[in-house]
């Protein structure tokens, strides 16, 4: 699985217009499953967003994590994370796990952050979504499960 997570103050999806998700301080979490991925590759994921310590302490150092803050997570479907981008000027996206498989990994990864203590709110699955962000520091961070 690939994600790019984002530490914001806020974020939102919403889709023709109609608020689907919408969390304060946190995470954005833009998830890709890909090809062959398991559960198992989603409970290594959501293990580590969850412990990852990327929030500012009383010192102002990035020490604190998801858990520690008690931020929530925004889990915005991304499949073209997958982009092959190796041949050509148009990318490919066969990396990606076919939809079925794609969304019902999405939803056990959603699942697994909650059962983590996280409060989750979601995208919509196959949607054209706009999604609204404030990036705090900018903090940004590529996590793949690959390799």
């Amino acid at each position: 699985m690939r994600a790019l997570l984002q530490r914001v103050s806020s974020a939102r999806v919403t889709v023709a217009g109609r608020l689907t998700g919408e969390i304060g301080p946190g995470l954005l979490i833009l998830i890709c499953a890909m090809r062959g991925d398991t559960e198992a590759e989603a409970d290594q994921l959501a293990a580590k967003i969850v412990k990852l310590r990327i929030f500012r302490d009383a010192e102002d150092k990035m020490n604190l994590s998801l858990r520690d803050t008690g931020g929530a997570a925004l889990v915005v479907s991304q499949f073209t994370l997958a982009a092959d981008t190796s041949r050509g000027n148009r990318p490919g996206f066969s990396p990606a796990a076919p939809p079925d498989e794609g969304e019902r990994l999405y939803r056990y990864f959603s699942d697994r952050l909650r059962a983590e203590g996280v409060a989750v709110a979601n995208g919509e699955f196959g949607a054209d979504m706009d999604v609204a962000l404030v990036n705090q520091g900018p903090v940004t961070i590529w996590l793949d499960t690959a390799g």
